[in-house]
């Protein structure tokens, strides 16, 4: 498959990045990384491989972006504050940034899905739920949606707005639900097994079906831990089925 590595300076994370990106055509998939920062970490741990059918098919192109995980929420050499500000600056990254250059790689606005697994997971939701104008979708493996999970503590209006089953049950703003609600690319998936927490896909499900959101819940067996192995199997069965 075509792969290219793209370096640029990021104003609003004030250091050069890298983004990879996998095919040629198709609509986007933004997958992040899970508990690293490394934009090459997808690749390492085959879960690029494992959907190389469709990149090779030109259905989707991937760009793999990096993470500031260990720059915000687990690093401990920094206050809660600056964790929560790093956090808010990724956001524009994402948004101000990574966006535009998906474009510009693409030709032109194309459907953007995001996906991740673990921390990768919160993060893809969370974009997603935050800007449904400008995402098409996501495919979350594995996730907590609670911030409080990452913060020890600490939650200041940054958090709650960064922490779907916080903002979720109280949005209702028709403009931004209207986008949620006519939109059908959501997933939300969890193993059942070791080092899985089914219960936090269970509780974002439940918030997602009060406010009429569709969504597809996906609870896999015993089998199916927190693991590269589970999610080389959940991404591209996604995948496969619905697009």
């Amino acid at each position: 498959m075509q792969k290219e590595i793209h370096s640029f300076r990021s104003t609003h994370l004030s250091k050069n990045i890298e983004i990879a990106v996998y095919g040629r055509y198709g609509f986007a998939l933004l997958l992040f990384p899970t508990f690293s920062d490394d934009h090459l970490e997808n690749e390492k741990f085959e879960l690029i491989e494992s959907i190389s059918n469709g990149i090779n098919k030109g259905k989707f192109k991937v760009f793999s972006v990096p993470g500031v995980n260990y720059e915000s929420w687990l690093d401990d050499k920094i206050t809660p504050k600056e964790k929560s500000d790093r956090h808010y600056q990724y956001n524009n990254f994402i948004i101000e940034e990574v966006v535009p250059f998906i474009f510009g790689e693409c030709g032109g606005p194309v459907p953007i899905i995001a996906a991740g697994a673990s921390m990768g997971a919160y993060h893809a939701a969370n974009t997603y739920f935050r800007r449904p104008d400008i995402l098409y979708g996501v495919i979350a493996m594995s996730g907590t949606y609670n911030i409080e999970h990452y913060t020890r503590g600490y939650f200041d209006d940054n958090c709650y707005f960064n922490s779907p089953i916080h903002y979720l049950p109280n949005l209702t703003d028709s403009y931004w639900l209207s986008f949620l609600v006519n939109k059908k690319h959501c997933y939300i998936l969890s193993g059942s097994g070791e080092n899985e927490y089914p219960e936090n896909s269970n509780h974002l499900s439940d918030i997602l079906n009060g406010k009429g959101i569709p969504h597809k819940l996906c609870i896999w067996g015993k089998e199916y831990g927190h693991n590269w192995k589970t999610w080389k199997a959940m991404l591209p069965n996604i995948l496969d089925n619905n697009f």
